[in-house]
């Protein structure tokens, strides 16, 4: 499902009346999500799964075209966990 076909199915499960409105609400969550990680907090939802960012380390790796050693800088990067009702409807 793509964001388009989210839209879609939150009308219909919040009874919108248009699909602009399921439009801003999808991405003012999506908006919201991303700005609580940018500030380095966590969203958790209960059920489905906890959002957080994690800082990785430095590292080398390998270029898998060439073979070549490089250095990946350490960064942060975003982290989704899934909550144990998530994971039991994929089960």
């Amino acid at each position: 499902m793509k964001k388009e076909g989210l839209v879609e199915a939150v009308m219909k499960a919040a009874k919108m009346a248009t699909k602009k409105q399921a439009a801003e609400a999808v991405n003012a969550l999506f908006d919201t999500i991303t700005k609580t990680l940018g500030r380095g907090e966590e969203v958790g939802v209960t059920g489905f799964g906890t959002f957080k960012v994690v800082k990785t380390k430095a590292r080398m790796g390998i270029n898998p075209k060439t073979g070549a050693k490089l250095q990946i800088p350490a960064g942060t990067k975003p982290k989704f966990k899934a909550g144990k009702e998530l994971k039991d409807a994929v089960r």
